[in-house]
């Protein structure tokens, strides 16, 4: 059952995500058409990428843009009226890094849309995000303690120290996930809204009304954006997009009565392939970095899945994995996300095995733009053989 403070917090709610929706769906094609003037139009080549023709790298602007201008909006107006739940459970500076944080990201990844950076450029722009987050004082004290025995805490340094991981981890996460038409968006509509769905079930104080009015402004954003990014792609959401709606999960998991725990299970398919990818690289002597098929939803194309397919079962896994992290408490989350990390380094290893042999562009049949003109251009399709991948 909604606590009375979430039942009245819903409308406002409702407003939030259908605002940054619209706003999102309007920007999206001034953004795909400034792409050319500005410089953020992925070309096909001879490398890895598969799509046929150039397609904007913008999307991730239009995304952050209604984020942070319908955010700014709101709160500007809730000032003169009163209408939206109060920032009891979280502080103002924490709110102007998540705003200004995204706006940042999205500058920041446009310059990699636009200049194409090395890898260790790309960290310091992550690394920058993070500083804006604990400065405004965004940061993981505590987690839960899988073995039992209650929190693991922590404090200054390590506190900080944490949190950067967890920033740089989560911005990384989407990058490594951003490879396919509409699955970055679709993962981040699906964990945001379970992030925003825990923040308004329980008993004070964690119930928290605010933190589910900035869910619906990040999921708003995301859905009025992923009509134009679904296989065939219009848009790519780009390295911006990477960068704001990697940032704003990490802190939107953070914010409050923290839920990382939450969000480790529900973005669990982007955060283990992540892992298993960069383990396996490091066995094989190769950069963590280094660009290759090797990520789960490559090898369900090498499978014989067709585009959309490989999306929608990924869309299926993460709603399992949401909808478990509702149902568990906090130790049985993390000890859940343990389980499906031993379990999926086995399933990739099986499918590794089975997998037929990487496609590239030149192998793809005639009428192959119906099937491959939306691929994502991710920074590691966009590097050539041997180069590091576009995030580090």
């Amino acid at each position: 059952m909604l606590s009375p403070a979430a039942i009245q917090a819903v409308p406002v709610i409702l407003l939030a995500l259908a605002a940054a929706a619209v706003v999102s769906f309007l920007l999206t094609p001034l953004a795909i058409r400034s792409a050319r003037q500005i410089g953020a139009l992925d070309l096909p080549d001879s490398g890895r990428r598969v799509h046929q023709r150039p397609v904007p790298r913008t999307g991730g602007l239009a995304v952050a843009g209604a984020f942070v201008l319908v955010g700014a909006a709101g709160l500007a107006a809730n000032e003169l009226f009163h209408f939206a739940p109060a920032l009891r459970e979280v502080r103002g500076p924490q709110v102007l890094a998540l705003l200004a944080g995204v706006g940042l990201g999205a500058a920041l990844g446009y310059l990699d849309d636009r200049f194409q950076l090395r890898a260790r450029w790309q960290l310091l722009g992550q690394l920058m995000l993070a500083v804006v987050a604990i400065v405004a004082g965004v940061q993981i004290d505590s987690v839960v303690n899988p073995l039992g025995g209650g929190l693991i805490r922590f404090d200054g340094a390590a506190a900080a120290a944490v949190t950067v991981v967890w920033i740089v981890g989560m911005i990384n996460s989407a990058n490594f996930v951003d490879g396919l038409d509409g699955l970055l968006a679709g993962i981040a509509i699906i964990a945001t809204i379970t992030l925003g769905v825990v923040s308004l079930i329980g008993e004070p104080p964690n119930v928290q009304p605010f933190v589910a009015v900035l869910c619906a402004l990040l999921a708003g954003a995301l859905l009025g954006f992923l009509p134009w990014n679904f296989h065939p792609a219009k848009v790519f959401i780009g390295t911006a997009g990477v960068f704001a709606v990697g940032y704003a999960l990490a802190v939107l998991a953070v914010l409050g009565t923290a839920k990382v725990a939450v969000a480790l299970l529900v973005l669990g398919v982007p955060i283990i392939d992540t892992f298993w990818v960069i383990i396996r690289r490091l066995a094989s002597r190769r950069a963590p970095f280094s660009a290759d098929r090797g990520h789960f939803h490559h090898r369900l194309l090498d499978l014989g899945l067709t585009h959309r397919r490989a999306v929608l079962l990924i869309y299926g896994l993460c709603a399992v994995l949401a909808a478990l992290s509702l149902l568990l408490s906090g130790r049985g989350q993390i000890s859940a996300f343990v389980v499906i990390v031993i379990g999926s380094g086995l399933l990739l290893f099986l499918l590794t095995r089975r997998a037929r042999l990487a496609l590239e562009a030149a192998s793809y049949p005639a009428d192959a733009e119906a099937l491959t003109d939306g691929a994502e251009a991710t920074p590691e399709a966009a590097t050539s053989p041997g180069q590091p991948e576009g995030s580090a």
